[in-house]
């Protein structure tokens, strides 16, 4: 597994401490700006939001496009930043934001409002568990943002024709393969949250569940404006982060139900490719700041307009080729969801079945992201000048004159990582695409 070289940056999962800090906590812990791509969109609400949504071809042909567009003019630095809110995301948390009926899920008060709330109707023990938790978690969802490194860095080294001496793409077994590693990390990581959270729920008193269900079903807007607890102070800002992630993660995992942990946005599936860079780097530090949720779906457009009918064609097919991944990747999460819900009920998740389970996740995962490198390379092998320029235009129409750092561990800038070869993940078998 990749590493450091030293102990992972304790501010390393969001943007340094300031006064906007607990906003920016509660953007990228959560994953805002994950709206659904769609040319016409329903008014948010409950229901609104649901699997068909997101598996539908507009929404994900839109969010290809749109990774497309991240990919071909960004950069490893771009690529890397990543919301930590699609870490472990098994707790039905996207779909509370999604489908917020006061509209208000893609606002950076959203995670923040919820988390409190929550943190204020535990007792000081329980807050005192979560705490505990994040303790020991803080490393290893590190680790898993380093990791990503080595898969991102193997798709850069495909666009730019930096292949290992007679190879001619990506080995398709090795990506999934690493994937799969990838995804036991996030396995071992949502057992362990499941393991505390799940009996902290069971025990909740019947006086902690009328002050919650006072909130379900209701806007983020009609929820209690609560201050943060005392005993919830002065904790370094990657357990601070992981915290609050918790907190966000037990109202929603309480209100919802097995669909709504199942649920994920479009862009949740091969996240490598620097679009959460285009949508949410404006929001960091940026407190009461809504994403737009018209950005993929518009952009994803001009990117295809841009294109040669041969060249979107290598995109457009996409949605044909992953139809039946992305089918069997909601048929994964359903088991793993429901493994981990045996922890609300005085049980235990079955383990070694559940991180079957997730390496199953992380092959499939892995072949989408192996299907849109190669597509994103053929694209941009034959782009000329004037597209290139098209592209550049659309970039700063999205994003305006930000830059990204070198990289980011999730949304805090750090220096590049040492990322190991990458050799291995090259084959001399003929990329697909090409």
């Amino acid at each position: 597994m990749m590493t450091s070289g030293r102990r992972p940056h304790a501010g390393g999962r969001l943007c340094r401490v300031a006064a906007t800090a607990l906003a920016s906590v509660a953007l990228l812990a959560s994953g805002a700006g994950t709206a659904q791509a769609q040319d016409s969109k329903p008014v948010p609400g409950p229901g609104t939001y649901t699997m068909q949504q997101t598996l539908s071809d507009q929404a994900q042909l839109s969010t290809i496009a749109f990774d497309a567009l991240g990919f071909l003019t960004g950069s490893l630095g771009s690529d890397s930043f990543f919301p930590p809110g699609k870490v472990a995301d098994f707790w039905g948390f996207q779909s509370l934001r999604d489908n917020d009926p006061s509209q208000m899920g893609h606002n950076t008060d959203f995670l923040t409002r919820a988390a409190l709330n929550m943190l204020d109707v535990l007792t000081p023990q329980q807050r005192a568990a979560l705490r505990t938790l994040a303790t020991a978690q803080v490393d290893e969802i590190n680790q898993y943002a380093y990791d990503r490194f080595v898969l991102m860095t193997a798709f850069r080294r495909l666009l730019s024709g930096d292949l290992p001496p007679g190879t001619t793409g990506l080995s398709q077994a090795a990506v999934k393969a690493y994937s799969a590693r990838l995804y036991r990390l996030d396995g071992t990581i949502s057992l362990e949250r499941a393991a505390v959270m799940g009996p902290m729920l069971a025990s909740l008193t019947a006086e902690q569940r009328a002050a919650l269900d006072a909130m379900v079903g209701r806007g983020m807007t009609s929820w209690p404006t609560v201050t943060e607890p005392a005993d919830m102070r002065g904790m370094d800002h990657d357990t601070k982060v992981a915290v609050m992630t918790y907190a966000g993660d037990l109202f929603s995992w309480y209100a919802g139900d097995v669909d709504d942990d199942v649920y994920f946005c479009p862009e949740r599936q091969g996240t490598y490719f620097g679009s959460f860079y285009l949508k949410d780097a404006p929001a960091v530090g940026n407190p009461g700041y809504s994403i737009g949720t018209n950005i993929t779906g518009d952009m994803g457009k001009a990117l295809l307009a841009v294109l040669t009918p041969r060249q979107a064609a290598l995109i457009t097919g996409l949605v044909d080729r992953q139809r039946a991944t992305l089918q069997d990747i909601v048929s994964v999460r359903r088991q793993v969801a429901t493994q981990l819900r045996a922890y609300r009920n005085g049980s235990a998740a079955d383990a070694t079945a559940t991180q079957a389970l997730m390496s199953r996740y992380g092959r499939d995962d892995g072949q989408l992201a192996y299907e849109y490198a190669t597509a994103f390379a053929a694209v941009d092998a034959t782009l000329n000048a004037s597209q290139r320029t098209a592209l550049t235009a659309l970039r700063t129409q999205t994003i305006g004159s930000f830059t990204p750092a070198a990289a980011y561990l999730y949304a805090s800038p750090i220096p590049l990582p040492t990322v190991p070869s990458t050799n291995f993940l090259f084959t001399r078998t003929r990329t697909t695409a090409s």
